[in-house]
């Protein structure tokens, strides 16, 4: 499979998983049939969008195929009548979340290495391709983006973990597709296990608490 075709199917997945991780936020938070789908959409292209600004991609892949379009708006419809079978409306957006988190910083990292960017660019913008969606989400949802606050399990480390192991199975000449699945379900394993664990960022340093009294 070359880098092209695979950038596109895990693509396409993780629009259908990020897309349902913003109905269920838009559900939660009481939103109507149309905040639904806005919210599934902003999930879903926020993070490819940009990514497509910055690398000069334009018009952006969501606005040159309707397939990006259609398969939010699927998992929107189908969230929207499914929601009651998902218990626990928050873990599950969690767990979909994170699910995103791992395909979209493949495909972000991927298709900035395919137009001959850096390793720490290519790191970078996989990291924004993963995250932007879930910051627009929750903005728009009226929450502090899970991204900034203190107390939030680790989100964007995840995220840049399976980034650099992209960039390295790049440069090493690496199988991409095995590679690719794998930094997928190992930044969403991480993500989970930070959740169930509550893995935090260090804050700033105390340089009072380190003083002897």
């Amino acid at each position: 499979m070359s880098a092209t075709a695979l950038v596109t199917v895990l693509e396409l997945i993780g629009l259908y998983v990020f897309a349902t991780s913003g109905a269920l936020m838009a559900i939660q938070k009481g939103f109507d049939v149309v905040g639904i789908a806005i919210l599934a959409l902003l999930t879903a292209l926020g993070g490819g969008v940009v990514r497509d600004l910055i690398i000069g991609e334009t018009p952006p892949a969501a606005f040159r195929d309707v397939i990006y379009l259609v398969i939010p708006l699927v998992a929107a419809a189908v969230t929207f009548f499914a929601h009651p079978l998902m218990d626990r409306l928050a873990f599950t957006v969690l767990v979909f979340d994170a699910a995103g988190l791992g395909l979209f910083c493949v495909t972000g990292t991927l298709k900035a290495l395919h137009f001959g960017l850096g390793a720490v660019q290519a790191v970078l913008l996989g990291v924004i391709t993963a995250v932007g969606g879930g910051v627009l989400r929750d903005i728009t949802a009226r929450e502090t983006p899970a991204l900034v606050r203190v107390e939030t399990d680790l989100y964007a480390i995840p995220a840049a973990a399976g980034a650099v192991l992209i960039v390295v199975a790049h440069h090493a000449g690496w199988p991409m597709p095995v590679v690719a699945t794998g930094a997928a379900a190992g930044v969403f394993a991480f993500r989970i296990v930070a959740m169930l664990r509550h893995w935090t960022a260090p804050g700033a340093y105390n340089w009072r608490r380190s003083q002897p009294e």
